[in-house]
């Protein structure tokens, strides 16, 4: 009698631990010929999270770019200024929505870029004040591996007054 229950009582505990609600194991014998719970889509259960735009304004004026070259791609570098010092937060995304770490230009081969900066507060000092070129231009660079560079042809960057175009 022993030889029998202690393997049969080992095989429920096993099968028991194999069933559940939530088991994804091929040893459920619910799951066994199309029965249980199946996912009709890979979708997670909220949805996929909406990359929102940057709602940083553009910056009101680009007054040049370049290009750098690196050992494993090139680093691009903006420069604007607006018409009041204090301006933070300064940064280059990309004007369609895309996943963080990630750059891909459109089908045509243009990479279009939005210069972004926060003003100052209103009422802050630096919004009281005029912006000299000289002194207050604002940089910006963005890193661009060779993969990335692969598939661009050209850059577009787009500020709230104008456009800047390089070619690669």
């Amino acid at each position: 009698m022993k030889r029998v229950t202690l393997p049969l009582l080992m095989a429920s505990l096993v099968l028991a631990g194999c069933g559940g609600r939530f088991s994804d194991s091929g040893w459920n014998p619910l799951g066994w010929m199309g029965g249980g719970e199946t996912a009709s889509t890979l979708e997670p259960e909220g949805g996929y999270a909406t990359v929102n735009a940057d709602a940083r304004p553009s910056i009101p004026a680009i007054t040049g770019a370049r290009w750098e070259v690196l050992n494993e791609g090139r680093l691009l570098i903006a420069t604007g200024i607006g018409p009041t010092k204090g301006y933070w937060q300064a940064a280059l995304v990309t004007e369609a929505p895309s996943p963080s770490g990630r750059i891909t230009p459109d089908p045509d081969g243009t990479l279009r870029l939005r210069f972004v900066a926060l003003p100052p507060r209103p009422g802050s000092p630096e919004s009281q004040m005029a912006a000299r070129p000289e002194t207050d231009s604002i940089n910006v660079a963005l890193t661009l591996s060779s993969n990335v560079l692969a598939g661009i042809e050209q850059v577009q960057i787009t500020g709230a007054t104008n456009t800047v175009t390089l070619r690669k």
